[in-house]
């Protein structure tokens, strides 16, 4: 199939002329993308909006893992463990790009807890049946010092290694989005769903949106509507319904990201309860250390979620326990919350412990579809369960799901070494832009490898717009070293606004509002590190 452009002028003008639509699905994160490959790939008139930029939300802020949810195998949801590590199978044959295998060890200071989190941990891999990438094991507190130096060995008495996935949650997306425009679907960001339309039954019929970038408002026919929003769910459910209550019970999980030195560069770190019962990782990333994750219930949502003081002195007090060289506060290069969309209300004393992280799928009287809960290992099922639904729902002609062998935009089996790996098919062609004009193979950082051509091919072929969106999103430096990244804002507009067309006003304030959102990725404390520190940079 030849690769189409991911073009946001083409996807407006489709929005304009396409007289109906057979789905119109509202939310660009991990599960609206999803369901736009799944929707595009069966035939389907396909229609995405997005009203920020792709995977803006929940789905780049994760813990960067594919896996079936050894937490939830504790907790005894034996059949949601089952199907992650099947969609996890998934991802690893269709995305092998962005997704790997990782090792994970599991520290033990007693003969009972090896032997307690051996069995649990070969209950997984039986789960996980010919899916298995690994045998779990014990391994010594000898082994357990070579792969994690950075460990305290200190009355450890082994401990067990086991196997999951990890993978680059908004290349991901990126890559869905173009899959979808690749099997015909039109896709938008910056584009806000503000009204939805009904018959004279009260049945939905389309919706209207504003293209954020011009303020024009467009109005949108399609037999059936989804919404896949997310945290922001009971927003579309609200212009639905009058006096709609809450269906979703947001918690907060927040990452620190620190110098992969503090642990090694290949295994992972699982503990497996920290000091208040959860589960805490230490996971090499794109050659750093990402320390996460948090849970804590909150009442608000936005799209730029602040992480708490406490979570941040909740990682590094859980983190200290384990590492020899304890990370402090000066030693956090970038920091940064998600929310989590659980799809059941909250517990009297607050808790997000003993609420589901399964997925949630509902029809409302107007026949609006919404989807929400889950995770990014189960957005193929949990796409394929939406797309069969909107078919039973909007009376369209049964066609079957073919996403279990589809392969995503970027496969390549090649093994490809540094941050390359996560462009797949098209590094090549980045490779070759930057040969054909020398000065795109500049490097945007002298730190990272990163190069010019990589910002024109983003906005060229991934739909970037802003700064943040390359920075944050296309090249992750925002989530791996927040100073540096503001260091490479200039470079990154200017380029942008030689491919955008834009004059000097819009650099400058693209540069001014990448500073101010990226200051908040530095972590808060009471000396003048941080701006010296940004300033140095």
């Amino acid at each position: 199939m030849p690769s189409l452009l991911l073009d946001r002028s083409v996807g407006l003008r489709h929005s304009d002329t396409q007289p109906i639509w057979d789905l119109a699905i509202i939310g660009g994160g991990a599960t609206g993308l999803g369901i736009a490959v799944d929707a595009a790939a069966r035939g389907y008139k396909t229609i995405l909006l997005e009203q920020h930029d792709f995977a803006k939300g929940t789905s780049s802020r994760s813990t960067k893992l594919v896996h079936g949810g050894v937490r939830y195998l504790a907790m005894g949801d034996i059949k949601l463990v089952y199907g992650a590590l099947r969609e996890r199978d998934i991802i690893f044959r269709n995305a092998p790009h962005v997704a790997h295998t990782q090792p994970f060890i599991i520290p033990c200071y007693s003969i009972f807890s090896k032997w307690k989190y051996l069995i649990g941990l070969k209950i997984y891999d039986w789960l996980a049946g010919r899916n298995r990438i690994g045998k779990s094991t014990f391994v010594s507190k000898k082994e357990i010092g070579e792969a994690l130096p950075g460990i305290k060995t200190n009355q450890l008495r082994g401990g067990i290694r086991y196997f999951d996935g990890q993978f680059d949650d908004a290349r991901l997306a990126i890559n869905l989005a173009q899959t979808a425009v690749n099997y015909g679907a039109t896709i938008l960001n910056y584009c806000k769903v503000t009204a939805l339309f009904k018959d004279n039954d009260g049945k939905v019929t389309g919706l209207r949106f504003t293209d954020i970038e011009t303020d024009r408002q467009i109005q949108v026919t399609a037999k059936a509507v989804v919404n896949a929003t997310g945290v922001f769910v009971d927003d579309i459910l609200r212009l639905d319904t009058d006096g709609h209550l809450p269906l979703v019970s947001p918690s907060q999980g927040t990452h620190v990201v620190v110098d992969r030195s503090f642990l090694g560069n290949r295994d992972a770190l699982m503990i497996p309860k920290t000091s208040d019962g959860r589960v805490l990782f230490g996971v090499p990333w794109h050659g750093y250390l990402l320390l996460g994750t948090t849970d804590t219930p909150i009442d608000a949502h936005s799209l730029e979620p602040k992480p708490l003081d406490s979570e941040i002195d909740f990682i590094l007090k859980n983190a200290a326990i384990y590492l020899k060289k304890p990370p402090q506060r000066t030693d956090i290069l970038s920091i940064f919350a998600g929310l989590r969309p659980l799809a059941a209300p909250k517990k009297a004393d607050g808790s997000t412990k003993e609420i589901s992280r399964d997925h949630k799928l509902m029809v409302s009287t107007s026949g609006l579809i919404t989807i929400t809960g889950g995770k990014w290992t189960t957005y193929r099922k949990m796409a394929e369960e939406t797309v069969d639904k909107a078919i039973e729902i909007a009376g369209l002609a049964e066609r079957a799901c073919h996403t279990k062998t589809i392969k995503i935009h970027g496969y390549i089996t090649e093994q490809v070494s540094g941050h390359w790996a996560t462009y797949g098919s098209d590094a090549p062609k980045i490779r070759a832009l930057a040969g054909a004009y020398p000065q795109l193979a500049e490097k945007l950082h002298d730190d990272f490898d990163h190069i010019a051509a990589e910002v024109v091919w983003a906005v060229r072929h991934e739909m970037a717009r802003t700064v943040e969106d390359v920075l944050a999103r296309r090249l992750r430096i925002l989530f791996l070293d927040a100073a540096k990244s503001i260091a490479m804002a200039p470079k990154v507009a200017a380029i942008m606004a030689g491919e955008l067309q834009k004059d000097n006003e819009w650099t400058a304030g693209q540069i001014a509002q990448y500073l101010s959102l990226a200051k908040t990725y530095l972590p808060p404390r009471d000396d003048h590190g941080v701006r010296e520190n940004v300033k140095a940079n």
